[in-house]
């Protein structure tokens, strides 16, 4: 599939992540266990937009000397759109981890770790399963109308779902984790696993962890069909995706005591889904421009958010 990166763009990209990883890591370390406020939770998610706007400028700029105008705007509109959907779509990832945390009263101080853990398996798998559906969107273009029906479905059923809570006790790894490993009670400290009279115990944190790698492997089978209809440029899917995922953990910390306030933003994702979702399968006949796609998306999400504020969450009778 043809695309407007080279192999230094690509080469380049993937320093940039392993940098910033790494740097992720070296703060997480030096700052040690502590719970994350509000305030550096919002500098760490300003920071990671910072980043993903400096980069579609850069983008903008290298495009329009390189390449014209007409494509720049373009690649950079593909880009923002693609980050916006990413970045909307994760916030149903904050839902479970808010959860899974709850579940298994994971303290405040070690959900930093288990985030970042999380994060840099997500970004591995989502690179993995993005070449393989830009592989076969190359391949087999019909598939977009697979990923479109599979979009449509999907929202509509969030939507049936939305004020359905998971249950986790019926998860089939986690019940497959404590009938095969043992499981630890308690935490200890930040450990994942420990030796104890010669046997490998886990801890719950390292449950959570792997909970929330299959969590976002789940989700990624959504939002990455979801970003083949705003473009099929391989790094333009790359990039947008892996920027939206690196600020995940800071906007958990943002938005998880806020995570109840917006309760109808789930109805705005399923929107999103199947807006998304027809988009590509009228493409044959109709093709939505980017521009009018961003500007939806951002309407979308924006009344859905606002809704939530107005309107008071239905709370169930006790009896």
């Amino acid at each position: 599939m043809e695309g407007i990166a080279n192999g230094w763009m690509w080469a380049g990209f993937a320093l940039f992540v392993v940098v910033a990883i790494t740097i992720d890591l070296i703060a997480l370390d030096k700052k040690g266990s502590h719970a994350v406020g509000v305030r550096e939770a919002l500098g760490w998610s300003a920071l990671w937009v910072a980043l993903a706007l400096v980069f579609n400028a850069g983008l903008w700029f290298w495009l329009d000397a390189t390449a014209g105008r007409e494509l720049a705007n373009l690649k950079a509109t593909e880009f923002l759109t693609g980050y916006l959907i990413e970045k909307s779509l994760s916030v149903d990832n904050i839902f479970v981890f808010l959860m899974l945390f709850t579940a298994f009263a994971v303290p405040a101080e070690m959900q930093k770790r288990a985030l970042i853990i999380g994060v840099i398996g997500a970004v591995v798998l989502r690179a993995i399963m993005i070449l393989i559906g830009a592989w076969l969107v190359a391949q087999f273009h019909w598939i977009l109308y697979v990923f479109g029906a599979f979009l449509l479905i999907t929202g509509i059923k969030m939507i049936w779902a939305a004020d359905h809570e998971p249950d986790l006790e019926k998860n089939p790894i986690l019940k497959w984790m404590r009938g095969h490993l043992k499981i630890t009670r308690d935490f200890v400290g930040e450990k994942l696993w420990l030796m104890q009279d010669g046997a490998r115990w886990f801890t719950p944190l390292f449950v959570v962890v792997i909970l929330i790698g299959i969590t976002d492997v789940i989700f990624a089978v959504d939002s990455i069909p979801a970003i083949f209809a705003i473009t099929t440029d391989p790094f333009i899917v790359m990039t947008s995706n892996i920027f939206a995922i690196l600020g995940l953990r800071a906007l958990y910390f943002l938005l998880a005591d806020l995570a109840g306030r917006f309760h109808l933003l789930k109805y705005g994702l399923a929107m999103v889904l199947i807006f998304i979702g027809t988009k590509m399968l009228i493409v044959e006949w109709f093709k939505i421009p980017v521009f009018l796609s961003l500007g939806v998306v951002g309407a979308i999400l924006a009344i859905s958010m606002a809704a939530s504020w107005l309107i008071p969450e239905k709370k169930e009778s006790a009896g």
